[in-house]
Parts: C-alpha cells; sequence; structure tokens
C-alpha cells in the first residue's frame, strides 16, 4: 500500500518528531514492531532502544526513545517517550560520562542501602543505546 504515515515522537520537554514517514519501526516491549500506511490500530510499552523511520524522501532517520508508550492507527504513529532526541542531537561525550557513572555505581557492594541498582542499570541501558546510536 503506498503514502505516507505521519509520525509523532514527543517527549515531556520538546517534540522530537513530526512528519510523514513511509515506515516506522520502534523497540516495543516485547520486540521490535514495524508500521506502515493502513496498519491495524494497537498500542504498546516501549523499553529503551534505537527508532528507526524512512522519511517521506527516502531517507532513513533514527532516533533514540527510553521507555514509554506506542500507539499505532491506521495514519498516525504516535510515541510517547519517557526520553528521546535524534542521532545528530545525541552528546556522544555525555552520554560515555552517564555510562561511566552508571558503572561505577554498579560496581558498589550491593548491599548498601544508599543505591538504587536498579535505577543505575536502567541509566546503563540508556547510556549504552545513545553512545550505539551516535556511532552508527
Amino acid at each position: 500500500m503506498a503514502g505516507n504515515i505521519f509520525l509523532e515522537v514527543v517527549t515531556p520537554e520538546k517534540i522530537v518528531v513530526s512528519e510523514d514517514a513511509q515506515i516506522v519501526a520502534a523497540p516495543g516491549s516485547l520486540g521490535e514492531f514495524g508500521v506502515l500506511i493502513g496498519h491495524t490500530p494497537f498500542l504498546t510499552t516501549l523499553k529503551a532502544g534505537i527508532m528507526r523511520f524512512t522519511d517521506a524522501g527516502g531517507q532513513e532517520q533514527y532516533v533514540f526513545v527510553s521507555g514509554g508508550f506506542a500507539e499505532a492507527l491506521p495514519d498516525k504513529v504516535t510515541v510517547l517517550a519517557e526520553s528521546g532526541e535524534r542521532k545528530a542531537d545525541i552528546d556522544l561525550e555525555r552520554a560515555q560520562a552517564a555510562q561511566e557513572r552508571a558503572e561505577k555505581r554498579l560496581a558498589e557492594d550491593r548491599s548498601r542501602k544508599d543505591i538504587d541498582f536498579i535505577r543505575a542499570e536502567a541509566a546503563l541501558q540508556r547510556a549504552v543505546v545513545r553512545i550505539r546510536l551516535a556511532q552508527m
């Protein structure tokens, strides 16, 4: 089926993407999914990962998303992400510093009550994905 689907990626701070796309692929909690125009409606949760889409001009674009929800409709995909940024907007040095901080926290004694290890693991995962995307 020919045609474009409207893609909107929104975080609490900003609109990351608001444009037509030929195809959208995103990191769902149960695995990556893809959406074309005319897709059956569904709602899913997202995990931290790289979202890809082909813009109306045929160029592949990349966006980091961290958690949230995606809603697919026959003519639109809406992503409400905890955080997100286009590949070009990723600060590689900041992501590497975040990775180092998270690794340092995770290396601490697990019996310490003042460190939230689950939060540190999530921070590490986000940093690793950002670094991977920035280096693509």
